[in-house]
């Protein structure tokens, strides 16, 4: 989440409240590479030597490749009110914020928005895409269910009369308060493909919103905890809505997993007044961003203590199912979740990978109990309930550790305050920290690349990081460009305890920015700052979305695409750029590879933009329009797969 609205504006990812800075400068890394690596596009830096490299690969099988399999001619860096794309390749935006995906609808008016009417429309600020084929099991590949998380609001570019800054979002009134509550959350629509691309199939019984008012239950070894209790839901089982959906997931038998990131701001009152204010702390639950808490007393915790508590989940939703309720899985914990993508056991269990986004948190992975079942989905209904959580360990000699949090193991322990494997969950940040994990440069999106095997962790920057407060796994103060790191799980095996890490690359301009890394070919347009999302095509390829270009390099954020193995290993290139203030999020391909879907977030989030003078009034660039997040397609001009 980018956010950049006046000189007094802290990016919330930038407010820390990890206290623990393990290990220390003692694990400063060796800076020197050595020109085989460099040749291969590696870091070189905390090589798996302990296990074995997993990158191994001989110069000339490395050359052989060719600099890069990617053929597109790259983009060159931009920043200006609209969206650009590589030569050859062409744009269409599939919906936009307030198109209506139930009923009909009016012709989309934002001064007259209710929430009423919010509820039948597209939400706001699109993050997460995930594709589901229709009808489940087709492999046509012309025709899906896709689901969007909607992450926050820009009230200052939603509504008339609000100024831009900080204080811009505490002056909605109660009935801007509930367009934004219905705009939050996620959507499910029904996309189709024809001779003139992706368009929204007009009243799919699929189609659904998800706000911060839909019911929702709380399941796993959480539910019912104490610190769940609320005067509203005494069973700590039921909850209202979810919110702050940043990156997401998808299961093997086809529900979507929306993860609440940054639902800390949405809750305002008196610190001390929380019935855990250790807990507060830790979470960074001390005020608002918006005003919900002024006109929605479930938002003030000084009415409602415990109502925190209830978010900082993992939802899973029945894409397939419109009428089943959304399940909040606490077997996966609770923190700022930035994505929950799966890989497969060797045995069959699914293991998920999770990110904390913030500064000094760290990286999560829960393996479920027993193997998922391929024939019977419904055997799979609460597979999600029973597992083991673990957080991660980057060693100096470059393997990684796979911690479990479990009640009663090692610290986890009544006396030190945790006497339920619920009480872990709930507190889950404050668990991992007496295992001393690794805390990363902002964990965002986690995802395994189909071909390789590998997962890659994407981190998106960390200006606070000091001198003595490097490690191997985060080799520069502050960075303010962020990096990428690949794992190997041991034996391939995605549930085991430990595998070997390295860094592909590390972000920011080559000669300027210190320790800035990637290929010795890539090029002035190559670079690219803030990594935050990625996908993989069919080839194995890293796609790299961006977040906080603009702030942090100048430059517009966008998508960066290069291959991971071979000669042309991190040769980064531009591939798109978003217009102004936009982020570039939930880069997902059609299973083709000829379509590339984007959520563009946020246009428009520039300082002192406004909904009566935006920076930018893209997609529509209509007088009296302000910008819209939007979910555009990507296609080769002529048909072909995206890339070459």
């Amino acid at each position: 989440m980018a956010a950049a609205q006046s000189d007094d504006y802290t990016d919330p990812d930038d407010i820390g409240v990890n206290a623990s800075t393990e290990p220390s400068i003692g694990d400063l890394i060796e800076r020197r590479l050595s020109r085989r690596d460099a040749l291969r596009g590696l870091a070189g830096i905390g090589a798996a030597a302990a296990l074995g490299s997993p990158f191994a690969a001989t110069d000339a099988e490395a050359q052989a490749a060719g600099p890069s399999t990617l053929t597109f001619k790259e983009l060159a860096h931009t920043l200006d009110d609209t969206q650009h794309v590589a030569e050859g390749y062409e744009m269409q935006v599939l919906i936009r914020w307030g198109d209506p995906i139930i009923g009909a609808g009016s012709d989309f008016d934002p001064k007259s928005l209710t929430a009423a009417e919010q509820e039948k429309r597209f939400g706001y600020n699109n993050d997460y895409l995930g594709l589901y084929p229709m009808p489940a099991g087709s492999r046509s590949g012309d025709r899906f269910l896709m689901v969007a998380n909607h992450e926050y609001t820009n009230p200052n570019l939603m509504f008339a009369g609000l100024g831009s800054g900080r204080g811009a979002a505490l002056k909605a009134t109660k009935d801007q308060v509930a367009v934004e509550m219905a705009s939050v959350g996620g959507a499910v629509i029904e996309i189709a493909r024809d001779g003139a691309g992706w368009k929204v199939v007009p009243d799919s019984k699929f189609a659904r919103r998800l706000t911060a008012t839909t019911p929702m239950e709380i399941s796993g070894p959480a539910a019912g905890n104490d610190r769940l209790k609320t005067s509203a839901d005494p069973t700590g089982t039921k909850v209202l809505g979810t919110f702050g959906n940043c990156a997401g997931g998808s299961t093997p038998w086809g529900t979507w997993l929306t993860c609440e990131e940054n639902f800390n701001f949405y809750f305002d009152g008196d610190a001390a007044r929380l019935a855990d204010t250790e807990l507060g702390k830790r979470y960074g639950v001390a005020r608002a961003t918006n005003a919900w808490g002024q006109h929605v007393d479930r938002f003030n915790f000084d009415k409602e203590p415990n109502e925190p508590n209830r978010f900082g989940w993992v939802v899973e939703i029945d894409p397939y199912e419109p009428n089943s309720p959304p399940v909040k899985r606490t077997a996966l914990g609770r923190f700022k979740h930035e994505g929950c993508t799966y890989a497969l056991a060797k045995d069959g269990r699914v293991v998920l990978y999770s990110g904390d986004d913030e500064r000094f948190e760290y990286v999560y992975r829960f393996v479920t109990a027993r193997p998922w079942n391929p024939n019977d989905r419904a055997a799979n209904k609460n597979l999600l309930d029973e597992g083991t959580l673990s957080v991660a360990r980057f060693n100096a000699d470059g393997k990684v550790e796979w911690l479990p949090l479990v009640q009663g193991q090692g610290p986890l322990t009544a006396a030190n305050g945790f006497a339920t494997q619920g009480d872990v969950l709930v507190k889950t940040r404050m668990a991992a920290d007496l295992l001393k994990p690794t805390p990363m440069d902002r964990p965002e999106d986690i995802e395994t690349n189909p071909v390789n095997g590998r997962v890659y962790v994407v981190l998106t920057n960390n200006g606070l990081r000091k001198p003595d407060q490097v490690d191997k796994a985060n080799p520069r103060a502050t960075n303010d460009h962020g990096h990428i790191i690949e794992i190997a799980p041991k034996d391939g095996d995605h549930a085991a305890n430990e595998g070997a890490w390295s860094i592909f690359l590390l972000a920011g301009k080559p000669g300027q920015d210190a320790g800035a890394h990637y290929h010795r070919a890539t090029s002035d347009n190559g670079w690219l700052s803030c990594p935050d999302n990625i996908a993989f095509d069919s080839k194995g390829r890293i796609w790299i979305a961006t977040d906080g270009g603009p702030s942090a390099a100048g430059i517009a954020d966008g998508i960066y695409a290069a291959d991971t193995v071979g000669f042309g290993r991190a040769l980064t290139r531009c591939f798109y750029q978003a217009p102004t203030g936009a982020e570039v999020c939930g880069p997902i391909f059609a299973p083709d590879d000829g379509t590339l879907f984007l959520a563009i977030q946020h246009p428009g989030e520039d300082r002192n933009s406004t909904f009566e003078k935006p920076s930018t009034r893209w997609p529509d660039f209509k007088d009296g329009m302000p910008p819209r997040p939007s979910v555009i397609a990507i296609t080769k001009k002529g048909g072909g797969t995206i890339g070459s």
